[in-house]
């Protein structure tokens, strides 16, 4: 008697559902697994998209020089904090120098709080201290260009004068101008006076679904001196020519070392960076979340098909006198293995598919609570999902239906 694949899935898809209550208690622990390793998946290839177009608008042919690494407006690893601080003329030095180079900008990043004097914007009736700070060169406008929900970037002329003209982005709009009308309004920051002359378009990207380019207020670089002559934390960004970036960058990193006069055995006392290299370093963080999300399902993984190997040897026992009826109408050993096997498969498959459901609807409810967190459910990771879970029915499923094939025909049909 042969007995067909579509056969042995009807036979094991009835055996799963005459049970299903066992069933469902059987796959918790693949169901558990499945769900966290999707669920993180998402998260986090939502979180990778956000980053990479954050940088893409930062300028994917930019370098990126500060004195210490991290975000330059955020606080400073300790063991770089007594760095000395970048200078203005290193601009001009890298634009003479570095042939690879196209164009080199400049910005002042002005902490939040100076002089013990926390910063913050205002306007009748509304304030907010959540902000960002930075004196930018007119050259900015091109290396790392914006777009404009309104109004326009400053002109050279106004930052030789040092124009009390500022910049600012969607949050900081939205907060101090309600109405949606910024252009040419005051703004009082750090008590003095700003007009301002454009308002940037929502940002794309980010970390966490947040961008802070859309709470910056920008304002020309002499300005920003003049205001603030205690700031020291110059941020320079150099813009490789088309295809040159790798010449570019070593030329910039060479002439960093010149200008900070390093020997050349000593290590760099600034940070350097590209957009693609943070972005690695990114992955490498996520991919540290992954394996420990793949760590905590795995042993949901191992739980869950522990059970099933239970669950089939249970089965086994219970239809052993089934088992001896078929062999003694002609079954083949490879028959009644593919019937167990399939019904395993069939167990943990749909624990799989339960698991992608669930972590799905996880997925879709984060993303309605909080918009500002990106995700996204990617296919390779329903496939692997699913197969991984179809997987470990077949593993933990060989030594019952191995078990079950070697059942004498006789003895199982006096079994009671």
């Amino acid at each position: 008697m042969n007995v067909s694949a579509t056969e042995n899935i009807q036979i094991a898809i009835q055996g799963v559902w005459t049970h299903r209550f066992r069933s469902l208690l059987t796959i918790l622990g693949i169901v558990i697994g499945i769900t966290t390793v999707v669920t993180v998946a998402s998260l986090l290839t939502g979180l990778r998209e956000g980053v990479v177009v954050f940088f893409e608008q930062l300028g994917p042919d930019n370098i990126f020089v500060f004195k210490t690494s991290g975000d330059p407006s955020g606080p400073a690893p300790i063991k770089e904090r007594k760095r000395r601080a970048m200078k203005p003329e290193y601009a001009d030095y890298i634009k003479k120098t570095c042939a690879s180079v196209d164009a080199v900008g400049l910005e002042l990043i002005v902490p939040a709080v100076v002089d013990g004097n926390p910063i913050t914007a205002r306007v009748p009736g509304y304030e907010t201290d959540t902000i960002n700070l930075a004196g930018l060169a007119p050259e900015m406008a091109d290396i790392a260009p914006r777009d404009f929900a309104a109004g326009r970037y400053f002109t050279s002329e106004e930052n030789q004068r040092g124009a009390h003209a500022i910049m600012i982005g969607a949050n900081v709009a939205d907060s101090l101008f309600p109405d949606g009308k910024a252009l040419q309004r005051p703004v009082m920051i750090d008590g003095a006076e700003y007009i301002v002359i454009g308002v940037y378009a929502k940002a794309k990207g980010g970390f966490f679904g947040e961008n802070g380019q859309d709470d910056a207020i920008a304002f020309p670089l002499r300005t920003a001196e003049n205001r603030y002559p205690q700031v020291d934390s110059f941020f320079i960004t150099a813009k490789a020519k088309p295809g040159k970036r790798a010449e570019a960058y070593d030329e910039v990193h060479w002439a960093m070392r010149r200008l900070r006069h390093l020997a050349s055995d000593a290590p760099d006392d600034f940070a350097i960076s590209t957009p693609d290299q943070i972005i690695q370093q990114f992955d490498q963080i996520t991919g540290l979340i992954g394996l420990v999300a793949i760590a905590i399902s795995g042993l949901g993984l191992l739980v869950g098909g522990i059970g099933v190997m239970n669950v089939m040897l249970v089965s086994v026992t219970e239809r052993t006198r089934e088992i001896g009826v078929r062999k003694a109408l002609g079954a083949r050993k490879r028959d009644i293995i593919g019937q167990f096997l399939v019904e395993a498969m069939a167990l943990t498959g749909a624990g799989g598919m339960l698991g992608i459901v669930i972590a799905v609807l996880i997925t879709m409810a984060l993303g309605a609570l909080v918009p500002s967190l990106p995700s996204k459910v990617p296919a390779w990771a329903v496939i692997a999902g699913f197969s991984v879970s179809v997987a470990v029915g077949v593993f933990f499923g060989v030594w019952p239906a191995v078990k079950a094939a070697r059942l004498d025909p006789v003895e199982a049909l006096r079994y009671e």
